[in-house]
């Protein structure tokens, strides 16, 4: 099953929601683990993703879109490692923290959870839907 679905990490000391919104759009690079690249390379242009501030805050913030598919890194001298563009699309009303996505018993399959230090992976349809209402209840 193709997932249409992310969910990016960014520290927001290195690359915050703010920035990601200032900027529009940016390369996602530096990403050095061979499953986070793996997920990378299956995005398409189009697909969208929950950005979500990771040791600070630990929340998801807002929805990006692929806007670019997987090219080479930028930043790695070794060509061994791709990046993907991605726009920022909107920010939730209410962040969704990772506490609340525990406490949440229909998301215990989110990958954030079973494995938390990787920092691209996909999100199954049925937990984008969850968790995007979380994000937009006022």
């Amino acid at each position: 099953m193709k997932n249409n679905y992310w969910l990016l990490k960014s520290e927001p000391s290195t690359w915050s929601w703010d920035q990601m919104q200032q900027k529009k759009t940016t390369c996602w690079d530096g990403v050095r683990n061979f499953q986070a690249q793996k997920f990378m390379n299956q995005m398409k242009k189009g697909d969208l993703g929950f950005f979500y501030h990771s040791n600070i805050g630990k929340e998801i913030v807002g929805v990006i879109k692929v806007i670019r598919e997987f090219y080479p890194d930028p930043t790695d001298e070794t060509g061994r490692f791709g990046a993907v563009d991605v726009e920022a699309i909107t920010p939730f009303k209410t962040p969704v923290s990772l506490a609340r996505i525990k406490a949440t018993p229909a998301l215990h399959n989110l990958l954030l959870i079973r494995q938390s230090r990787l920092s691209v992976m996909p999100v199954e349809n049925e937990i984008w839907e969850i968790i995007y209402k979380m994000g937009n209840e006022a």
